[in-house]
């Protein structure tokens, strides 16, 4: 799982939608979720920490879950199917530290959720929003293109400083470290 990071509230230039960015630790991968204005602006909210005078809905169900001991562990967005995105609720009994002997005992309380609401809902209790690497990988769009220039070219650069008889000798190097071989027909495994 990746631990992603709300980067941003963004319109969608066709449609108008809002969409909220969720970025990857490195900075290098966003995945877009398309959302409503409600859950934007509950979002924006709560990423905001400003607190209107009558609760939203989110602050709502954050005063609910204190109200009945709960407390919000993590969001967990564990699937894409067809354009839409599944997430979890994590919820733990709210202890004390020395009221927990082992946490991999707690028995947690999953509850399914649309992403936005469970990202509003994180925003507001500074709980994690996590995402299972097969959706970031599946629905992540590149962030940083001048990093990935960057990479792309120093790579081009090494090979093209690569002369074949630097590669001879790096085989033959690894080939020192492999078991010997009996059969002098196959090259040395890099």
């Amino acid at each position: 799982m990746v631990e992603m990071s709300v980067a941003g509230i963004a319109l969608d230039a066709a449609s108008r939608s809002p969409i909220v960015l969720l970025r990857d630790p490195s900075g290098r991968r966003q995945v877009p979720i398309w959302i409503d204005q409600a859950q934007a602006h509950n979002i924006m909210e709560g990423l905001q920490d400003t607190h209107p005078a009558r609760p939203l809905s989110h602050d709502l169900m954050a005063a609910l879950l204190v109200a009945g001991g709960l407390e919000l562990d993590r969001v967990i967005v564990h699937a894409i199917e067809d354009s839409t995105f599944h997430a979890v609720l994590k919820l733990r009994p709210d202890l004390d530290e020395d009221e927990v002997d082992d946490e991999d005992d707690m028995d947690f309380i999953e509850i399914d959720s649309r992403p936005s609401d469970a990202i509003a809902l994180a925003v507001r209790t500074g709980s994690g929003i996590w995402m299972l690497e097969e959706v970031v990988a599946e629905a992540s769009i590149p962030v940083d293109a001048e990093a990935d220039a960057e990479d792309q070219s120093a790579f081009s650069r090494f090979v093209d400083e690569l002369s074949p008889a630097a590669l001879v000798r790096h085989l033959n190097k690894r080939g020192d470290m492999d078991e010997p071989s009996t059969d002098t027909n196959t090259p040395p495994s890099p």
